[in-house]
C-alpha cells in the first residue's frame, strides 16, 4: 500500500500531537503531591487520583518521582526513568507506577508490561530482598491497572 505525502504528514502530526499530550500530562502529574488534605499541583488531576482506589499512595510526600534507574539486563545496558516509586524499607516493599496516556491500552500493553519488568529487574539488583509491585495509571479513562 503506497501512502501519499498527505498521509505521511497527517501520521507525523498525529504522532507529534500524541507525544506532546503525553509529555504535558506527565509534567502535570509529576508536580502533584497529596498529603492528607493538602494538595499541591493540579487540583483537578489530584481529585481524580484521590478518587481512584489505590492510586493516592503514589502521590504522597514519601513517593519519589522521575526516578532514574540503570543497569544491565542480559548483557545489555539499560537506562530508564520510573514515573513514581515508593520504597518501604520496613516492609521491604517497593511499588512502582507508570503513567500511560494511550487511548487504546491494548495497542502497546505488551511493550508497557515489558518496560515495567525491566524496572523490576533493575530494582532487584539495587534492592535485593524487596518485593516489587508495579501498576499502570491509564490517564485516558483514569484506571489503575495492577500488574
Amino acid at each position: 500500500m503506497n501512502k501519499t505525502l498527505c498521509d505521511l504528514i497527517a501520521e507525523s502530526r498525529a504522532r507529534k500531537f500524541a507525544t506532546d499530550a503525553g509529555t504535558h500530562m506527565h509534567e502535570r502529574l509529576r508536580k502533584i503531591t497529596i498529603d492528607g488534605q493538602n494538595i499541591s499541583g493540579d487540583t483537578a488531576l489530584a481529585e481524580k487520583i484521590i478518587n481512584l482506589d489505590g492510586c493516592a499512595k503514589y502521590f504522597t510526600p514519601a513517593a519519589k518521582t522521575e526516578v532514574p534507574i540503570a543497569g544491565t539486563i542480559n548483557g545489555k545496558f539499560i537506562s530508564r526513568r520510573i514515573d513514581r516509586m515508593i520504597i518501604d524499607n520496613a516492609t521491604q516493599t517497593i511499588c512502582i507506577l507508570d503513567y500511560k496516556t494511550d487511548i487504546n491500552p491494548d495497542a502497546f500493553r505488551y511493550k508497557y508490561i515489558a518496560q515495567l519488568r525491566e524496572y523490576r529487574e533493575l530494582l532487584k539488583a539495587v534492592f535485593p530482598g524487596h518485593a516489587i509491585s508495579a501498576a499502570i495509571l491509564w490517564t485516558h479513562n483514569w484506571q489503575l491497572e495492577n500488574l
